[in-house]
């Protein structure tokens, strides 16, 4: 009992000085890694707004490690923990080896999120579908769904945003290649918090749903979005109309199959992943932005290094644990 606590406390302060050294567009290096692409977003409506202050917060793929599939988590409208707080949405990533998934975060600014075209306000960069004026959220009706008998603190600007990609990741094969600007890196240092427990729960109905699954639904998920967090069953549930793109995983790689033995397109946790390739040294042409992505480079490897090297000591120190004698009985007398 002892050893386990004091090993947990290891882990926290070692997970503790990493986390401290990374920026929030980083906290993915510790989380699954999946081998290939998530599925295009689907084609969809916005279910109407269900009140005042409920902030839309866009649907995306999560991965199953458990079933080894994508599922659709809906787009839902949630209430903002705190006034004058906006939602960055998640996103996937490639991290060299894989793809990883960036957690989405409410914080006073909108962070980067890969340059994902959700929609309905998050078109890749920052968000047009309302604001925070003297305590009140302010919708934008040019691009969110709201019914004005209801909510009154209403604009409408409308958003140049004929350019529609389906694409659900960033990097990789096919993947965007937008980069966070300067203001979105710095969002990612304001002060935030992780999703609130209703969407927690909303992630985990979505996960228990097979019908969410890609290799049920080939990226057309029947729950596409919902008007309040885990209403799966509710009369403002949307279905969508098509799918983004055609669905084609790996073989062997659906909801109901077998898991492969030394298949490229395994999930895992970092820890079990080759070490990654160095990455090439930048070159845009610009000195200046090469020597930042230089910087940025060296110190997601470092990250990385640390976190590889604590999880060997970790495993380490549980195989001298098992490894060690266990005495029964009273303990010897002086």
């Amino acid at each position: 009992m002892h050893i386990r606590f004091i090993r947990t406390l290891l882990f926290t302060a070692v997970v503790g000085v990493v986390l401290s050294c990374m920026s929030a567009s980083a906290f993915a290096a510790v989380g699954i890694v999946v081998g290939f692409a998530p599925p295009a977003l689907p084609v969809y409506e916005q279910p109407i707004c269900p009140g005042d202050g409920y902030l839309w917060t866009p649907g995306y793929w999560g991965w199953g490690d458990d079933f080894d599939d994508y599922y659709w988590v809906p787009g839902t409208w949630v209430m903002a923990p705190e006034v004058g707080f906006l939602w960055t949405p998640g996103y996937w990533g490639w991290g060299g080896t894989g793809f990883v998934f960036y957690d989405g975060y409410w914080g006073p600014t909108i962070g980067f999120y890969g340059g994902i075209n959700y929609g309905f306000g998050y078109f890749g960069v920052g968000f047009d579908g309302g604001r925070w004026d003297n305590g009140h959220f302010f919708y934008n009706r040019a691009v969110l769904n709201v019914n004005v008998d209801n909510i009154h603190n209403v604009y409408n600007t409308t958003v140049d945003h004929t350019t529609v990609s389906r694409v659900s990741y960033n990097g990789g094969e096919g993947g965007l290649t937008a980069r966070p600007t300067a203001a979105e890196e710095a969002a990612a240092h304001d002060r935030h918090i992780g999703p609130v427990a209703a969407q927690t729960q909303h992630v985990q109905q979505a996960h228990a749903n097979p019908q969410q699954r890609a290799s049920m639904n080939q990226g057309k998920p029947a729950i596409a979005a919902t008007g309040k967090p885990g209403d799966f069953k509710g009369s403002d549930v949307v279905k969508a109309s098509e799918a983004g793109g055609r669905y084609t995983p790996p073989a062997n790689r659906g909801g109901t199959a077998a898991r492969p033995e030394n298949n490229a397109a395994t999930a895992g946790h970092v820890r079990d992943l080759p070490p990654a390739e160095r990455p090439a040294a930048p070159n845009t042409g610009d000195a200046k932005l090469d020597k930042k992505y230089q910087k940025e480079q060296q110190h997601q490897q470092q990250t990385q290094d640390l976190v590889q090297r604590h999880q060997q000591q970790n495993q380490a120190m549980q195989q001298r644990m098992q490894a060690a004698p266990r005495s029964g009985g009273r303990p010897p007398s002086r």
